[in-house]
């Protein structure tokens, strides 16, 4: 109704709150992980249950017209850290994120488990934010935060956003053999 009140897949800037909204169940079953690095087409996709879809699209809905949140990527097409990795690049800010759990560190950061988003929050609006969250009972964690020319995965591997983004615009050209 408001076309103001909108959120792209940009990191804004320094300092903001990265969550994850809903919950990594660890499916790789037809994942682009599964497909690109494995060399593997196989097992089912991620179930969607439909009321869980709905309630976080809900959620993720309020959060943007409220206000609560600056930056918004679904995790369906790579996982956890391709939508991190891709929010890093189109923002360009770095990020620093500890993924907390008992998964395998390839299946937490390339599980393609369904109904999961990742926003940016500013730092005056995340403490509003996790009241909501608890008040309503969606699944959400703080990964960890925006800022500087890094992206690093705590204990698991870093980088920069530049060498990111060099890779991601120069891949086609090279799978064509392009100079680039």
């Amino acid at each position: 109704k408001d076309v103001t009140k909108h959120a792209t897949i940009p990191f804004k800037a320094a300092g903001e709150a990265i969550i994850v909204i809903g919950e990594t169940k660890g499916h790789l079953g037809q994942s682009i992980y599964l497909r690109e690095i494995l060399g593997r087409e196989e097992g089912a996709p991620p179930p969607v249950d439909l009321k869980i879809e709905r309630r976080n699209g809900d959620f993720i809905r309020e959060l943007i017209t409220s206000g609560h949140v600056t930056a918004v990527h679904d995790c369906s097409d790579g996982g956890l850290a391709i939508a991190l990795v891709e929010s890093a690049i189109e923002g360009g800010h770095g990020f620093a994120v500890s993924i907390g759990s008992d998964l395998p560190a390839h299946v937490a950061l390339f599980s393609e488990s369904a109904s999961r988003v990742v926003v940016g929050v500013a730092p005056e609006r995340e403490r509003a934010l996790v009241e909501l969250v608890g008040a309503l009972g969606v699944p959400a964690a703080r990964l960890g935060e925006t800022g500087g020319p890094r992206v690093v995965f705590d204990g698991m591997f870093e980088t920069t956003v530049a060498e990111l983004s060099e890779i991601h615009e120069t891949a086609i050209p090279r799978l064509l053999g392009e100079a680039v």
